[in-house]
């Protein structure tokens, strides 16, 4: 009761304090680096980001891209060549001229080269840049590129779709957050008691939030994901925790006269209930950060941080918000949407059997479903960009006109005789798939020594320690056929070069690949154990966090399954995340609904009366709080042309639409069924239900 007079006698303090703490909050999310590249994220001892740190040392060579140019004369193709060598970071561009003098005949060059290098009316330039794929300063390069290249040109690679993606997100990511904020307040307004409410609640958060996002500055830089999603998620997720101490403000005010004796008791109350609560909701998010994929610990300690903030809030701004505001609060005071809910609790407890033999019928094709659906992700990244961007014309281009759908670059010995890498390139050259592989042996032929060509054009493919191979490949990046490839590559390049590294953007999706099947069975395990044990220390139950956690799962399981009914296919990350997302933030109806049952059940109700009552009162938070996370994701799906943010958000708002009716249908009827269980298995239940019992026969 302390801390709860404390805020109440401090509340301007408190206010004046957070307001300037939104100074250096606005400075640190500007701050903050936003990463656009999922690759980065692999650990950092795989092969293939080593080899990417090798390619950097040695050759100060990073970003790679094509270049294609359609129906330009090659003496202008040659002035543009130039003309982007001289853009900063471009390290070295090649093409025809790079080995002979434009005055000789392009045909000239062996069949095999020509041809893969050029269409009847399109030529192909190799770009290296000097700095890695996702620096601001390649990004940078590749628009200056575009600007000199005109329509003619079309940049493909992995720096022209993170560009690209990075474009399409800010200008998108004020929008995000518009219809978040627009459509929780019209859900807010529709449900809440109060016009003027759902606008306190939103400078409550909006605070905790700009706190969260300043505070990410102190991690350097953060995921694109992370940044378009961890607003809209804090406001959804904390929106419960507002709900809660306005809720129990409101019955203090029943009984306290003075509105800040009833504040205080409402911090008290709401405190206990919230921190139970909130802890589940952190674990869930922490465990993502147990993901060898980095981007889950980036996701999850933000996340983690942005419900502690809300919590916070809830606990200081909030109380003193609504005490500064609380004549013209209660003049807007209106009759609530929601109606009273016994009549539908007692109809549901009635025909609780029909909604357990639902949730039998329900586990078998959920989960079929679930199953099915994490073997369809995608991992390209390409795949979550609109049709009509730069770098998917490109890419289209590229496939089309000189069939080659991904890039390998090969690490091998400096010290390997050029017979050897002859040979070697012969035999990864019969590789289903494989185009061809370019190197100095297969430019110059085995007539050419070495020694007599300048060291301006070694330099590009060779160094004192590595010599650089080019593997062009039918296969599309993240596809079964290309994992194949990279397979039956390594065991040639192994076999000639044990030291050799095979890198490139299709090696490291398919690294992202294993790496994530790890990771998200991992995950599960961590979040599901974790939320266990806190719900059992919580409720001090064995059987409860089992009810619980089976009830969530269900609602996880359909909302994951249904893609593979829909036949969609979901990103790579939207399984992982969600399902944490989804357990760490719906647990709560799962947790306020059974505490309520838990104290009319120690009270002396009955069975019947207890699980009616837990309903009743549960029912309008539980809906207030679903319909918020709905709306807040709903329209933003709907918006976004970034189909990595768009699947996360829908997947996020139809699970809380699930989430919400396996609580008020399907956990009722689980007590109804287990409730001897659960009072022989819970601490205090079984000896005051039976004292009560007792009583009442005597």
């Amino acid at each position: 009761m302390r801390f709860s007079r404390a805020v109440v006698k401090y509340r301007i303090p408190i206010l004046i304090i957070t307001l300037v703490l939104m100074i250096p909050s606005v400075l640190g999310m500007i701050a903050t680096r936003i990463n656009y590249d999922m690759l980065t994220y692999l650990p950092e001892d795989m092969e293939t980001v080593k080899g990417q740190d090798e390619l950097m040392e040695d050759f100060g060579k990073g970003a790679f891209s094509f270049i294609i140019v359609e129906d330009m004369p090659d003496k202008d193709v040659a002035k543009l060549k130039s003309d982007i060598e001289q853009v900063e970071h471009v390290e070295t561009v090649l093409w025809y001229d790079t080995l002979a003098d434009i005055s000789v005949p392009m045909e000239l060059l062996p069949d095999s080269i020509y041809d893969e290098f050029n269409t009847e009316n399109a030529t192909m330039m190799a770009v290296f840049f000097d700095t890695s794929t996702s620096s601001d300063v390649t990004m940078d390069a590749i628009k200056r590129i575009r600007s000199i290249t005109g329509s003619q040109c079309f940049v493909s690679g992995m720096s022209a779709m993170v560009t690209d993606l990075k474009d399409l997100c800010e200008r998108e990511e004020p929008i995000y957050v518009a219809i978040a904020v627009v459509l929780a307040v019209a859900a807010m307004l529709l449900f809440l008691d109060s016009w003027l409410v759902p606008f306190v609640f939103l400078a409550s958060i909006g605070m905790m939030i700009l706190l969260n996002l300043g505070s990410n500055y102190f991690l350097g830089e953060i995921s694109y994901i992370t940044k378009a999603l961890s607003a809209i998620l804090q406001l959804a997720v904390t929106m419960d925790y507002s709900i809660f101490l306005w809720h129990s403000y409101n019955e203090q005010r029943a009984r306290i006269d003075d509105p800040k004796e009833a504040m205080a008791a409402a911090i008290k109350e709401t405190l206990t209930s919230i921190v139970g609560s909130s802890i589940t909701t952190i674990a869930g998010f922490i465990a993502l950060c147990f993901m060898t994929f980095t981007m889950g610990r980036d996701l999850g300690i933000v996340m983690a941080k942005g419900v502690l903030f809300g919590v916070i809030g809830c606990v200081t701004v909030l109380p003193a918000l609504i005490l500064v505001f609380d004549k013209p609060l209660q003049k807007t005071k209106h009759r609530a949407l929601i109606p009273n809910m016994r009549g539908f609790a007692k109809g549901a407890v009635k025909i609780f059997p029909a909604f357990l033999v639902l949730f039998v019928a329900l586990v078998p094709p959920a989960f079929y479903g679930y199953s099915k659906t994490n073997d369809e992700v995608y991992y390209d990244l390409g795949q979550c960009l609109p049709d009509d961007m730069d770098y998917v014309i490109a890419n289209s281009k590229l496939s089309e006109d000189f069939d080659i759908a991904s890039t390998h670059m090969l690490l091998v010995d400096a010290g390997l005789s050029p017979k050897t890498v002859r040979d070697m390139s012969e035999e990864m050259e019969q590789v289903d798939g494989v185009k061809y592989v370019l190197g100095l042996e297969s430019v110059i032929g085995s007539r050419v020594p070495e020694d007599i060509l300048p060291e301006s054009v070694t330099s590009i493919l060779k160094s004192d320690k590595w010599e650089l191979l080019l593997i062009n490949s039918e296969y599309k990046v993240a596809s079964d056929e290309v994992g194949a490839q990279i397979d039956a590559l390594n065991a040639v390049l192994k076999k000639y070069d044990p030291s050799g590294m095979l890198i490139g953007e299709a090696p490291c999706m398919k690294d992202m690949i294993d790496t994530t099947a790890r990771d998200f069975q991992v995950v599960n395990a961590i979040s599901i154990l974790a939320i266990f044990i806190i719900i059992a220390l919580v409720e001090r139950s064995a059987s409860l966090p089992f009810i619980l956690i089976m009830v969530i799962e269900l609602a996880i399981f359909i909302n994951l399954g249904l893609p593979h009914y829909f036949g969609q296919s979901l990103p790579f990350i939207a399984p992982i995340c969600i399902s944490t997302i989804q357990l760490g933030a719906t647990v709560d109806y799962a947790i306020l609904m059974t505490t309520r049952y838990k104290t009319e059940r120690m009270g002396g109700a009955g069975k019947k009366d207890a699980i009616i009552t837990a309903l009743t009162t549960s029912i309008p938070s539980i809906i207030v709080s679903g319909v918020g996370l709905f709306a807040a994701t709903f329209g933003v799906a709907l918006y976004s042309d970034v189909d990595m943010i768009s699947s996360m958000c829908m997947l996020m708002a139809r699970g809380a639409v699930i989430s919400m009716l396996c609580v008020i249908l399907i956990l009722p009827a689980l007590f109804m069924l287990c409730d001897k269980l659960i009072c022989v298995t819970t601490l205090g239940m079984r000896s005051k239900t039976k004292t009560k019992q007792e009583v009442l026969l005597k």
